[in-house]
């Protein structure tokens, strides 16, 4: 397969710039694969698809304020972007400009408040940093860093809660999982009330989800390595659900990623545990370790286009994507969102049309 085989035309104007006022007042498609059907709902409608006795999947990590914006020795500004804790103080991170920071350079954030001195050189413009900083890390980060927000996005963002999901837990990603940004807290309590179960998992995002994928061959592309984390009570509530017959649900990529790596390593069920996974999921993979998927709209060419065409469909998800630009749906992280169900859509929808 080739990358270009995963490629969609976008107008600019659809990328969403901003998060809506409301969390669930964005758009939902639906797609259902086994009828070649698609709806249009909108986002609060989603409880209507999932079942008593179904269980959603939440990623519960929390996006630290990564990105931090300093000055050398010699009055150059230089940007940093946190991806992995290393060791204690010293962090994988992604520099800006990379060729103006060599071993030894020493950055200052705000008033002297936190220091960096690049410890050593990566690939792709990566640097080895070690911090040094009086007090608590993760609240001198608060105070100097910035949302780590994607490049396609231009607008500052008024509010860094809304690059979070009301369920957030985790401190340790360096981008949102974005499909969990549309739901409230009432939306999750009328699901329970429904008698749907809502779990957790975590899954820390790397920058490395969203850069383009370098190799012309799909089967070429190797994915980076991001921390994950399963409770053994989400791994019980699983395997009784996948037992009961019912529906397990991913919110976002990123649970998706996590269930399957699980889920791979026990035969299509879950266990306790936690590890890093570099899975890469494309058409021709089986899935073990999920029943439906709900997540944003992705880049063109991109790893998370080939995961969703692996569960629908190559052409049904072109089909699906050609058909929300049509409708003007808005795009990555602060856009609409798709819900991928098999057989959602026996009584209802219409048909998808060729891409």
């Amino acid at each position: 397969m080739r990358v270009d085989d995963f490629d969609y035309y976008l107008p600019e104007k659809l990328i969403a710039q901003k998060p809506l006022k409301k969390r669930d007042a964005s758009r939902l498609l639906v797609l259902d694969p086994d009828n070649n059907k698609l709806a249009h709902q909108s986002f609060s409608s989603i409880l209507d698809y999932l079942k008593k006795g179904d269980c959603l999947v939440l990623n519960d990590t929390r996006v630290l304020p990564a990105r931090l914006i300093g000055e050398k020795e010699t009055g150059a500004k230089v940007e940093v972007l946190l991806l992995k804790q290393l060791n204690g103080d010293e962090w994988e991170t992604l520099v800006k400009p990379a060729k103006r920071v060599k071993p030894g350079t020493i950055i200052h954030f705000g008033n002297g408040d936190l220091t960096a001195e690049c410890t050593g050189e990566l690939e792709h413009g990566g640097r080895k940093v070690s911090f040094r900083y009086s007090g608590v890390f993760l609240e001198v980060l608060e105070k100097l860093g910035e949302m780590p927000l994607p490049p396609y996005i231009k607008e500052k963002l008024d509010n860094k809660e809304r690059y979070q999901t009301v369920y957030a837990r985790q401190d340790g990603s360096a981008a949102a999982p974005t499909a969990g940004l549309h739901f409230t807290k009432d939306l999750l309590e009328k699901a329970k009330n429904k008698g749907i179960h809502v779990t957790t998992i975590t899954l820390h995002v790397g920058l490395g989800t969203f850069r383009p994928v370098a190799a012309e061959n799909v089967e070429e592309h190797h994915m980076h390595e991001e921390f994950y984390q399963m409770s053994s009570g989400t791994a019980d509530l699983l395997n009784k659900v996948r037992k009961n017959g019912a529906r397990i649900a991913a919110v976002g990529t990123t649970s998706a990623r996590t269930l399957e790596t699980i889920a791979s390593k026990h035969n299509g069920s879950y266990e306790e545990g936690s590890g890093w996974t570099d899975i890469f999921i494309y058409p021709g993979y089986r899935f073990q370790g999920i029943d439906a998927l709900l997540t944003n709209f992705h880049l063109p060419k991109s790893s998370l286009v080939m995961l969703v065409s692996a569960l629908a469909g190559r052409e049904r998800i072109l089909a699906a994507y050609n058909e929300a630009v049509q409708k003007e749906y808005r795009f990555f992280s602060f856009g609409d969102a798709m819900l991928i169900m098999k057989g959602s859509l026996s009584h209802g929808g219409s048909y998808l049309r060729a891409h």
